[in-house]
């Protein structure tokens, strides 16, 4: 199985320090949706682990989430894509809790779900949160410009090895290709 592991907020879709908290600011950024249609087309299950601490902080309810991921699948079915899994962390930063990155509990779910070693699964981000997770669970941490990507370029904190795309479409264009040679 050629599995892909996305960040959500920052790499699919548009992200907000707001929080996104509805279906109607939960909007693509360009050409991320296709990008995760040509993973699928390549034969890659694409899933996404996310921290949605709005959940914890009272911004939105699980129903609303449901709706925004209803949203995403929706408009990603538009473009002959799809999601196999969404997991998410419900809770807030001081809870404890094992599944919120940098912790590695999403990614355990994941390896768990699929019966897999993360070892070398592609995993992508737009933070250093998502970048120590990927990495503490073995898989392959990458990074995208996008969302909170240049910030966490420019915090300097980044490890030398990450590769960095501009978005999620060039991160998909070097896996597609890694997969074909």
């Amino acid at each position: 199985m050629k599995l892909v592991i996305l960040d959500r907020d920052g790499v699919i879709n548009q992200d907000s320090d707001a929080y996104i908290k509805s279906p109607e600011e939960w909007i693509p950024i360009p050409g991320s949706l296709e990008a995760i249609a040509r993973l699928n087309s390549a034969g890659f299950t694409v899933v996404v682990a996310t921290n949605q601490s709005g959940i914890a902080r009272g911004f939105f309810n699980l129903e609303t989430l449901a709706a925004m991921h209803e949203k995403m699948n929706h408009l990603l079915a538009q473009c002959n894509g799809r999601l196999d899994t969404v997991f998410f962390c419900p809770h807030g930063p001081g809870e404890g809790c094992d599944c919120r990155k940098p912790n590695t509990g999403l990614f355990t779910q994941i390896a768990k779900h699929y019966g897999l070693d993360l070892s070398g699964v592609p995993a992508i981000g737009d933070s250093l949160r998502d970048i120590e997770a990927a990495r503490k669970a073995n898989a392959r941490p990458m990074l995208v410009r996008t969302g909170k990507g240049k910030s966490t370029l420019a915090s300097g904190k980044l490890p030398s090895d990450v590769l960095v795309f501009d978005d999620l479409s060039a991160a998909a264009d070097h896996l597609i290709l890694g997969a074909q040679t």
